[in-house]
């Protein structure tokens, strides 16, 4: 392609990190939209004892856009084993410090995106610490890791549900060519990260095209028997319409009532089990040019 797109990622997680590492073959600009409400593991434990938002799928993204061969990259993935640090990511408790000598969340980011020679822009989808509560089948239930362990969840929100995003995320939105939201846990990462009252504005607003990465099969037992369409419907319930699903059936997820607008490709790996960014870029990148011949023609 000639003319290298501008590219919002949305969600969170190693689903998320999978689409930036596609987006770096084709794009001009990268953003990444990061969801915080993880309360699980060394994220849950920093947050509970410092306030600040969870850094763990922060860190899996500036790790996945950070210059290629970094060891400062390899270091903030070790995970410490032993003593009172048993559990702790190297790279959430330097963020931690980053964001207290930056004097705040997005600054701290942005220090520590220069420090990796990060090709891109992260940004988190709140500025604050936030709670994931979900309704369902089985009754209400309250934050991330406790979520994932639900089955027929029906919605997810966010407390406080005012919280506010960086307005750059928003301005991010607003200028791209091409927002990818997912793959990812559909609730607790993918929900998650679009839950904010800004950025669902943001989405409903802009002119780029987005699409929605759907994940390979079904996640137990989050989103246990749901199909391509049962994920795109629970995207419209919070208020998230894609313009296209790009999926993979391979692995064995049902297709569903498929009224919207879809495109299957080959997209998992050879383990079959997670994206390929290789495929992924290929597929993006051909949605990108359908989008500008078309924007051209009209």
């Amino acid at each position: 392609m000639t003319d290298r797109p501008s590219v919002v990622a949305l969600g969170g997680g190693h689903g998320t990190a999978a689409t930036l590492r596609a987006c770096r073959h084709y794009a001009g600009e990268i953003t990444a939209i990061v969801s915080v409400a993880d309360d699980g593991g060394s994220s849950g434990r920093l947050s509970e004892v410092l306030g600040v938002p969870a850094l763990g799928d922060l860190r899996k993204c500036l790790v996945a856009l950070a210059a290629p061969g970094s060891d400062l990259a390899a270091a903030m993935e070790h995970r410490f084993t032993e003593g009172e640090m048993a559990g702790h990511a190297l790279g959430n408790m330097l963020l931690a410090g980053l964001i207290h000598t930056e004097g705040g969340l997005v600054s701290g980011l942005a220090a520590a995106a220069r420090l990796l020679g990060v090709d891109g822009t992260i940004l988190p989808a709140t500025e604050v610490p936030v709670r994931l509560t979900a309704s369902g089948i089985g009754g209400p239930t309250t934050g991330q890791a406790a979520i994932a362990r639900s089955g027929g969840v029906e919605e997810v929100d966010l407390e406080p549900s005012g919280a506010s995003s960086p307005q750059a995320a928003c301005d991010a939105i607003a200028a791209a060519d091409q927002v990818v939201i997912g793959p990812g846990s559909l609730y607790t990462s993918v929900l998650a990260g679009v839950l904010p009252r800004q950025i669902r504005a943001s989405l409903q607003s802009t002119s780029a095209m987005k699409i929605y990465i759907c994940n390979l099969r079904p996640q137990l037992p989050e989103t246990a028997g749901y199909s391509v369409a049962d994920h795109v419907a629970a995207l419209e319930r919070h208020g998230v319409r894609p313009d296209i699903v790009l999926c993979d059936t391979t692995s064995g997820l049902a297709l569903g009532d498929t009224r919207f607008p879809l495109r299957e490709e080959m997209l998992a790996g050879s383990n079959g089990l997670v994206h390929d960014p290789m495929r992924l870029s290929a597929a993006l990148v051909d949605l990108a040019d359908q989008h500008r011949v078309k924007n051209k023609g009209s």
